[in-house]
């Protein structure tokens, strides 16, 4: 969202979620874009930690409610302008809600997955 330090809750945050959701036997810790630990579903990435930001895969429509009130922007991984649509970037000060937006993004990529299946 902006290019100021993240706050150095942002990690510890991101830790306490993978401590949490890393219980799921389904839920596995890998390492995304740029060396961060990430979290996956069937293979799948559905939160990653970004410049200090919560990254996730959420419906589209769930991403334009997020941007729209104000509490994220579409995730630009290259800062280039090409968004993409079905990501969303939480900024630190956001922390509080960085549990559900978690939980959430976890059932729809679990759901996507057992799609493909």
């Amino acid at each position: 969202m902006s290019d100021s330090p993240p706050s150095p809750g942002a990690p510890a945050r991101f830790d306490e979620l993978i401590a949490r959701l890393g219980t799921d036997p389904d839920v596995h810790v890998g390492t995304s874009w740029g060396g961060t630990p990430d979290l996956r579903v069937s293979g799948k990435i559905f939160a990653m930690l970004s410049r200090g930001e919560l990254v996730l895969k959420l419906p589209r429509q769930r991403v334009d409610h997020i941007v729209a009130a104000g509490d994220g922007t579409r995730f630009d991984p290259r800062r280039n302008g090409r968004v993409m649509k079905e990501w969303v970037s939480v900024p630190d000060a956001r922390l509080d809600g960085w549990p559900e937006l978690a939980d959430e993004a976890l059932a729809f990529v679990r759901g996507l997955a057992t799609r493909s299946d």
